[in-house]
């Protein structure tokens, strides 16, 4: 069996549509199934078992000979979530514990992190672990990651085979759930259809012009390719980017979304809302040289590919 946790999420769906389209089914989804919206993303998936991730911690107790491969993908994700206290639960502690039985039981696990853990990028946007622990997130979300991530690298036991993915600006299919989070092409697909023009948030920082704040986004599917891939890999453990490699304009994606919703380009500008204004990543940029050094060779999409291949998918959810 292969545990995906985050199942009914946007990248633990698609990368169960990923085992599912190579013929491993016997897939125990782990989530909390209480949004029937949300659970939609499983609509055609193929899973062997679903579990209540409550309970998950006990039934992998109870089945972990069973598990053949763990991918914990869910987390609370709400970079504008202060419970501390909640996301030292959901999100550090939960999966220490998981952590802790991939040991016990010998199962390789590959877990999120996240880019925000690298904060306004200070020290740059290298995995190198002998810096991560520097690292400054900008918000409790990331922190929660970063603990994560310090307490993992500084264990003397460790799972044999584990890997944490730095995820960067995912975006794809299933992620409409989201609603403030979900990406930037999901908001602008949504406002350009009901108003044929997209708002972009103005610059706060001399040093980038209106709309040319860059980030690296990343497909989904490309996402979930690395992630299959290190299932089959299962040596060089450790913390790896997992972003196009590409840092690319919100102008750039914003026009790439209006091209391949065959409309022309109307871009306006607002100001950035006060409550993350200090928090907001101008730049962020994965080096990718890390996985590839392990033998990691799939092509990326560019940002004009990932975006004319989701925008159909938008098209038929209308």
């Amino acid at each position: 069996m292969i545990v995906v946790t985050g199942a009914v999420g946007f990248i633990g769906s698609q990368l169960i549509k990923k085992l599912n389209d190579n013929n491993f089914n016997n897939i125990v989804a782990v989530d909390k199934f209480d949004r029937p919206e949300k659970n939609k993303n499983l609509d055609g998936l193929t899973v062997l078992e679903k579990v209540d991730r409550n309970v998950f911690i006990n039934w992998l107790g109870e089945n972990a000979s069973s598990v053949e491969f763990i991918f914990h993908i869910g987390a609370k994700t709400d970079t504008a979530l202060f419970d501390l206290e909640l996301l030292e639960k959901m999100n550090t502690q939960y999966t220490k514990d998981i952590w802790s039985a991939c040991i016990a039981h010998q199962i390789p696990v590959v877990y999120a992190s996240s880019a925000a853990t690298y904060g306004l990028g200070e020290f740059g946007y290298d995995d190198n672990e002998s810096t991560i622990p520097q690292l400054k997130p900008l918000n409790p979300y990331g922190q929660s990651k970063q603990d994560f991530d310090v307490w993992a690298l500084k264990q003397e036991e460790k799972p044999f085979f584990w890997a944490g993915l730095k995820f960067f600006n995912v975006y794809g299919p299933n992620e409409y759930h989201k609603g403030r989070m979900a990406s930037v092409i999901w908001h602008a697909y949504n406002q350009i259809t009901k108003t044929n023009a997209m708002k972009l948030f103005r610059s706060h920082n001399p040093e980038f012009k209106d709309g040319e704040q860059m980030r690296d986004f990343v497909y989904v599917k490309d996402v979930v390719d690395v992630c299959y891939w290190l299932m089959h890999h299962r040596k060089d453990s450790g913390i790896y980017n997992l972003g196009s490699g590409k840092a690319r304009t919100f102008l750039d994606l914003t026009k790439a979304v209006f091209k391949a919703m065959g409309k022309q380009p109307e871009i306006s500008f607002i100001d950035t809302p006060v409550d993350i204004r200090d928090k907001y990543q101008y730049f962020t940029e994965a080096n990718m040289n890390k996985l590839k050094s392990i033998g990691y060779s799939k092509k990326f999409h560019t940002l004009e590919e990932g975006v004319e291949d989701y925008v159909p998918y938008l098209n038929r959810a209308k």
